[in-house]
This record gives C-alpha cells, sequence and structure tokens, in this order.
C-alpha cells in the first residue's frame, strides 16, 4: 500500500493551509502544461489568443486582514514568523508537535497539491509520519486493514479535532500571499491557491466511508486496496479510509469547520 502517513491537514495541510492545509512542501514533480499568454504585439492581430490565455475568474478570494504585522519578505524566511503565530493557538504544542518545521509554507501548498493526486512525495509532506508500523489482519477471509491500525493515528486525530478553525484560517489569511507566491513557483502563475485548497476540503469530504476493514490485496511489497474502486482514490481519500471510519468522521467534521471559516467573508 502506499506509504502510511498522515494527511493534512492535509486539514491542518490544510491545518497550516487551509489554512489548508495545509504537501499532505521547484517542488512538484509534475507541472500541469501552462497557456501561452501572447506578446504585446500579438495582442492587437490576435485577440482571441488573448482571451484564451486570461487567467480563471477568483472564485475564493481572501479577504483583507485586520493583522498589521509585518510580512516575512520572501517565502524561504517565513518559518520563524509563521510558527510563532501558531505557538498563539490553544493546543499549540500539540500542532508543531505534529509539523515538518521547515520549509512549512511550501510543504503545506506541496500538501494541497498533492493530496488529491495519487502520490504525496514524503520529503514534501506537512506533518510528520504516523508513528509504528501499517498492521494488517489475515485469516479466512483474506488481508485486510487491521482495527488495531487505528490507534495509530489517534494523536494527529486528537490534534486535529482541538484546533480552532477560525484562529488558524486568521493566521492563513494573514500570511496568504506567501503562500500564493509558494503556489506560483509550482508552476501555477495563473492560479489562485485559495480556490485549490477550498477544492481540496471538497474532494477530501468526498472520500468513501467503506464498509470496515477494507480488504487487501499484495500483488508485490506494498499492499493495495482489493477493491479498485479504492484503490483507484488519490493519496489523501486512502489516507482518510486508513485512519479508519472513527478517525475519518472526526477529520471530515473539522474541514467542514475550515471551509466554513474559509468562505465566511464571502456570505457578507
Amino acid at each position: 500500500m502506499t506509504s502510511d502517513k498522515p494527511m493534512i491537514w492535509g486539514a491542518a495541510a490544510a491545518v497550516v493551509v487551509l489554512a489548508g492545509a495545509l504537501y499532505w512542501y521547484g517542488y512538484r514533480s509534475h507541472h500541469p502544461d501552462q497557456p501561452v499568454v501572447a506578446s504585446q504585439s500579438a495582442a492587437v492581430s490576435q485577440p482571441a489568443a488573448v482571451a484564451a490565455s486570461a487567467p480563471p475568474p477568483i472564485e475564493h478570494p481572501v479577504p483583507a486582514t485586520a493583522d498589521s504585522a509585518p510580512l516575512p519578505s520572501q517565502v524561504d524566511h517565513s518559518d520563524d514568523a509563521l510558527l510563532k503565530a501558531i505557538a498563539a493557538l490553544p493546543n499549540a504544542a500539540a500542532v508543531i508537535s505534529q509539523l515538518q518545521t521547515q520549509n512549512v509554507i511550501r510543504r503545506a501548498v506541496a500538501t494541497v497539491d498533492n493530496l488529491s493526486r495519487k502520490k504525496l512525495p514524503a520529503n514534501l509532506r506537512l506533518f510528520k509520519a504516523t508513528p509504528g508500523q501499517f498492521i494488517v489482519s489475515s485469516g479466512g477471509g483474506g488481508l485486510a486493514i487491521s482495527t488495531d491500525n487505528y490507534a495509530r493515528y489517534r494523536p494527529f486525530v486528537d490534534m486535529v479535532k482541538s484546533v480552532d478553525a477560525d484562529k488558524v484560517v486568521s493566521i492563513y489569511f494573514h500570511f496568504y500571499s506567501l503562500f500564493q507566491t509558494a503556489f506560483d513557483d509550482l508552476g501555477y502563475a495563473d492560479g489562485y491557491f485559495n480556490d485549490h485548497a477550498v477544492a481540496l476540503i471538497d474532494h477530501l469530504l468526498a472520500t468513501p466511508e467503506p464498509v470496515e476493514p477494507p480488504a487487501l490485496a499484495q500483488p508485490n511489497v506494498m499492499y493495495v486496496y482489493a477493491d479498485p474502486a479504492l484503490e483507484s482514490l488519490s493519496a489523501g481519500q486512502k489516507t482518510l479510509i486508513r485512519m479508519g471510519s472513527a478517525n475519518e468522521a472526526v477529520v471530515k467534521s473539522k474541514l467542514r469547520e475550515f471551509k466554513a471559516a474559509l468562505l465566511a467573508h464571502q456570505a457578507h
């Protein structure tokens, strides 16, 4: 099975991202094709090409923040300021204990970018590896995820549950320009990172909730889900399932809180 690491928040990629995420951080092995922007001279004779190269409209704009604290001038020099802001959160020690504390914004952005893909590169993840070994049960019914495996995720899930979504989103909004810069550096010159963060939340919320424990197969060294529909899911969705239904429910509940906090200003 794919590497057994926690998501992020993917929620809390999501924590800080969605903070976000908030990459379960050039940093990306795949770059989507980018539209070619016409030169100024070509724009006069080929207006259709100019229209085709226009960036997509922003669906979920980030509001102006009331926080007047100055931002770091560069993404790569932002860790100290961001971690100081996170340290002011309730239960901050538990949050920071789960984070990779170097290149936090880049990791958060990469986590958001990759959780909806098939793999999340280990060196780009926002959160530390889940302790212990992946536990499999075997019996007359074949291989399956052991229910004992779910306890490994409890410290991470407890941290996610304790996070104040509104406060995390306030930090995210304050540092947003740096998140956007990190996203641009991945090759998304015409993309808006916050739209991708909201889309990731919706993607994770759509994760199926299979009857437990999910059956496994072992065609080689790695385990895979025996159900092709489950095996075809993204890295983030597979991680949620691997946590077990109770842990998945907790993470999904917090994701809904984050989405509400991210979009609250648009309702006014």
